[in-house]
């Protein structure tokens, strides 16, 4: 049985996500403030977070930020606002998914599916990944080039370890962007993709402008290329 933590300070959206939570089987703790989760995170072992982002006491970016210190567990943002910038704020600081309000509540139950899921498929896979100098500690979330840190957003890392998984395979935008982000919204789409790969390439590549990892094959996609 999966264990949900709600952030969320509306009253009737607690009740209406309380009893759809409950009948799918999930366990189910509530906090509305940031001062209310502060105490029961380090309580309980959560598998799933859904985070409202306007909160009385600070937002669910701010409590995302704490919870990325020291755990990988899934992030969904429930939020009002549906701008660019707010999307991959939530994106970059290590949330999974990001829904806006009003929601179908069907839409937001299949997310939270999709990403237990993912998180049991990940915690299956291998623990670590190599190639090009470039290494990648899964169960840390950390990733090294030729033994330095990366500075990587969440964003950055989980598209390299996608890339990573996947070498000398064409991956299409499209299969990125659903692999990585399953948001709502026109923002999320292959423009926030390219700024992504752009920015990841500056991170790995020795020499950016040409690079020799991560290769754009025209009208296709991306691909990891193992030198």
């Amino acid at each position: 049985m999966s264990r949900i933590l709600l952030l969320e300070d509306d009253l009737s959206l607690i009740n209406g996500l309380s009893l759809a939570f409950k009948k799918q089987g999930f366990e189910l703790d509530i906090a509305r403030t940031m001062k209310e989760a502060g105490s029961v995170w380090p309580k309980g072992r959560y598998d799933l977070l859904v985070l409202d982002v306007s909160l009385p006491d600070g937002s669910g970016f701010d409590f995302c930020r704490i919870v990325r210190q020291t755990s990988k567990v899934p992030i969904i943002f429930l939020t009002a606002s549906d701008e660019e910038m707010s999307i991959i704020t939530g994106l970059d600081i290590g949330g999974d998914d990001y829904i806006t309000k009003p929601f179908k509540l069907g839409v937001l139950l299949s997310r939270i599916q999709a990403l237990l899921r993912r998180a049991k498929d990940f915690a299956a896979a291998e623990t670590e990944l190599q190639s090009n100098g470039i290494c990648v500690h899964l169960l840390k979330g950390q990733a090294y080039k030729n033994g330095g840190l990366l500075d990587l957003t969440a964003g950055e890392y989980k598209l390299l370890c996608l890339l990573m998984q996947n070498p000398g395979a064409i991956l299409s935008k499209e299969k990125i962007l659903d692999k990585l982000w399953d948001c709502e919204g026109s923002f999320i789409d292959n423009n926030t993709l390219t700024v992504y790969i752009r920015r990841l390439r500056m991170k790995v590549e020795d020499n950016p402008s040409e690079p020799k990892m991560i290769l754009t094959i025209r009208r296709m996609g991306y691909k990891w290329n193992v030198l």
